[in-house]
């Protein structure tokens, strides 16, 4: 018998992708970082592999070299590398690196020369989102410097790449700007003598709504474990997560009884309390407290007061509840749950967190829909 766990239906994410490909006539890569935004990143490395998926996409080296310790040998891309890593260990391992100023690229050289083989490079340039990647101003020295260490055999620019400020806000007038710098910088590449194979900016965002930033390869994540990046919209995407707990504890209690830590809730009559095992070391966010939805016995509640590191309570007034009774938190909707973009509402934050939260705590995943 289960407490509380998070369920991930393998076949969702299949099909998310399967969708997303449609879509496309450029290749995919699957974002996995994050621990697969929760759903557990090799198991659904493997499910949007086995739906078409052409690359994986992490962020730290540690998760690419995870995906080829699980036997996982499909392009993969990681691009968030701090100085002095084991670069060595990625380009040995065959993984693709991102890189982004002339002494990142001293340090590819570096680990190619330890490695024994061209280290596979993907540029970034910084088109406005003044994150990642190399300003327009730095661009040139970069290519400059890229070009003469492929042509001495050190390394192998194979990706050139961007990434998006308000693709989740179609029309909005900064993604036009964006990609036309992103052309410029293009331009540039050609310029400098390179022609790499792939050039990517299409987050999931992009992905489902601008087909003229697919270029040669469309990165979504999101999208992939069925969540939209766009408010409103759905675009055929199932999501792959459900978040539930069991019902560990009843009790009646008298009308204006307080209930949790500071009494910020007080029941209005007598009523049932009903504790759920599940709290912000789960994943629940404590500003979670007063606003989270969830369903309980086909009806919508709201936690009742704040959410503890372990548990949460509900007010269930009358409703005949008793311990064991499952309390869904969210899921893909189709039942009448709460969904993580409900949740994000609620609590005032992005479906993104939502799920990665929950997904990457002492709560137990299951699989269903395939072999994890």
């Amino acid at each position: 018998m289960w407490q509380a766990e998070v369920r991930v239906d393998l076949d969702a994410i299949r099909e998310n992708v399967d969708r997303l490909r449609t879509g496309t006539s450029a290749e995919l890569m699957a974002v996995v970082k994050g621990d697969g935004y929760g759903h557990g990143m090799v198991p659904a490395a493997r499910a949007a592999l086995e739906a078409g998926a052409d690359w994986l996409g992490v962020c730290t080296l540690d998760e690419a070299l995870a995906l080829r310790a699980a036997g996982i040998d499909a392009p993969v891309l990681a691009w968030l590398l701090a100085p002095g890593l084991p670069l060595h260990t990625g380009v040995a391992a065959g993984v693709d690196l991102g890189v982004a100023s002339l002494p990142q690229l001293d340090e590819m050289v570096e680990a190619s020369r330890r490695a024994e083989r061209p280290a596979r490079l993907h540029l970034k340039i910084d088109t406005g989102l003044a994150r990642g990647g190399a300003t327009v101003a730095d661009w040139p020295a970069l290519l400059d410097a890229a070009a003469k260490a492929q042509a001495d055999g050190l390394v192998e620019v194979v990706g050139v790449w961007s990434h998006f400020v308000y693709a989740d806000l179609p029309g909005h007038p900064t993604t036009d700007r964006q990609l036309a710098v992103f052309h410029e910088g293009l331009a540039m590449v050609e310029r400098a003598g390179l022609r790499p194979r792939y050039r990517h900016l299409a987050n999931s965002a992009a992905t489902l709504t601008r087909p003229d930033t697919h270029f040669d390869l469309v990165r979504p994540g999101l999208a992939v474990y069925g969540l939209s990046p766009v408010a409103g919209q759905t675009y055929g995407l199932r999501p792959a997560m459900t978040a539930r707990a069991r019902v560990m504890l009843t009790k009646r209690v008298p009308a204006g009884a307080g209930v949790s830590y500071g009494h910020t809730y007080l029941t209005e009559r007598e009523a049932t309390l009903a504790v759920v095992p599940l709290g912000y070391a789960d994943g629940v966010p404590r500003h979670a407290s007063n606003t989270g939805p969830v369903q309980l016995g086909g009806q919508r509640r709201t936690i009742a007061g704040r959410v503890c590191m372990d548990q949460f309570v509900l007010d269930c007034g009358d409703a005949p509840v008793v311990a064991g009774d499952v309390v869904t938190l969210f899921g893909d909707g189709a039942d009448g749950a709460p969904t993580a973009d409900d949740w994000a509402e609620a609590v005032g934050t992005i479906n993104y967190e939502i799920v990665t939260r929950f997904g990457s705590t002492r709560v137990p995943r299951t699989y269903d829909g395939g072999s994890a």
